[in-house]
């Protein structure tokens, strides 16, 4: 039987985080780390309005071209998310080789770290997972949170 996975909170306020992709799954990671970082740089030929505002906003950094490895070099963690599963396996390569923390949301045996529900309320947050077995549990537990908080 395996083990569950162990939270642990990590401090991103001044460390640079790219997510590379800007498709429905990208924005949902994006929505999650933009409250926990100052330095978000999304990758992406094209992106939406919503992306766009988020710029504007000063809230994040849009790269407007295809990935290069170059582009993550100075990161502290990456996020690959695109519809390509040949850059998300370069990303996944190139970040193992710097030493960089990498998820690519495709492949959960490539992530050295998973995105947990959150619920949060001021500086209180509150991580969720069911270790990848029980993703309607975990979402009723972070609603059942979201309530109490």
């Amino acid at each position: 039987m395996s083990k569950p996975y162990f939270p642990m909170f990590v401090d991103l306020s001044d460390q640079k985080v790219i997510v590379v992709g800007a498709g429905t799954i990208a924005k949902r990671r994006i929505r999650t780390l933009i409250e926990f970082t100052d330095h978000l740089t999304v990758i992406a030929p094209e992106v939406n309005k919503e992306l766009l505002d988020l710029e504007k906003a000063g809230r994040l950094s849009i790269l407007r071209k295809k990935y290069e490895r170059e582009d993550i070099y100075d990161a502290a963690v990456v996020i690959a998310a695109t519809n390509d599963t040949k850059t998300n396996n370069d990303i996944y390569s190139a970040c193992k080789c710097l030493g960089i923390r990498v998820n690519v949301c495709s492949d959960k045996n490539k992530c050295d770290f998973y995105f947990p529900g959150i619920a949060r309320k001021d500086h209180v947050v509150v991580g969720v997972t069911a270790s990848g077995k029980d993703h309607k549990l975990a979402r009723t537990v972070v609603e059942r949170i979201r309530e109490i908080l």
